[in-house]
């Protein structure tokens, strides 16, 4: 099945060029120098990726992005110009789910609907009964073949780590102590050195993952209780 994108941007050389080297990797493109035009496209057609550039004359490319969220789940990429760093927040708070900034070398916005694309398709296909996969954001464990897949890159985890990560995943949002979480994994054993022991393996897991220690986007700390993943 040929993946149909919506490019939306007001700058016709942009939009033109953005059309062509989608053209040359087979997708099929619905471009639109008129924002008014591209919500009718939003509304009529099933899409499966849509390219908005923030600064439209008549319906910004956040208002776009905010209409789209409201009944699909593609992927939205903006496009943004440099002193726009408030709308990629902004952008991203509504759904969006990446964004480049202008001016962008062709071949990477290609890049950047490829992995978009994949990671979509992949969480899509993936059976939510199916409890030998979980998929949160953009992290996908396959609990049955011990993989572990981030931003579409495999993450290379001691089966410690693996362990510790899957059962922070299956019990998304709940709060876990080191010592809890060191019965599961290894039982009564060694009891005392649990709390050392996790924070050790914690700390592994998330250079491995490059999750931020100070604003963790996935494993959090709550001092004096545990480690949690958000829900």
């Amino acid at each position: 099945m040929v993946e149909k994108i919506l490019v939306v941007d007001d700058e016709p050389e942009i939009a033109d060029l953005v059309e062509l080297y989608l053209n040359g990797e087979n997708y099929v493109v619905r471009k639109f120098y008129s924002a008014t035009e591209a919500m009718n496209c939003i509304n009529e057609e099933e899409l499966d990726l849509a390219i908005l550039d923030v600064m439209m004359p008549d319906i910004s490319g956040l208002q776009i992005c905010k209409e789209i969220r409201k009944n699909n789940t593609y992927p939205v990429i903006m496009l943004t110009a440099k002193s726009e760093e408030l709308d990629k927040i902004t952008g991203l708070t509504l759904g969006a789910d990446d964004y480049i900034t202008k001016p962008f070398l062709p071949l990477e916005l290609v890049a950047r609907v490829k992995a978009q694309l994949r990671r979509y398709k992949r969480y899509n296909n993936t059976d939510k009964n199916n409890e030998d996969i979980i998929v949160h954001g953009e992290l996908t464990i396959n609990i049955r073949t011990h993989e572990c897949m981030m931003n579409d890159e495999r993450l290379n985890l001691t089966p410690t780590e693996f362990s510790i990560l899957r059962i922070l995943c299956q019990r998304k949002g709940e709060v876990i102590s080191s010592e809890d979480l060191f019965h599961e994994i290894w039982g009564d054993e060694y009891y005392s050195k649990a709390s050392n022991t996790i924070t050790v393996h914690i700390r592994h897991l998330r250079e491995k993952m490059k999750d931020s220690f100070e604003s963790p986007k996935y494993i959090k700390t709550v001092w004096g209780c545990g480690y949690k993943i958000e829900g």
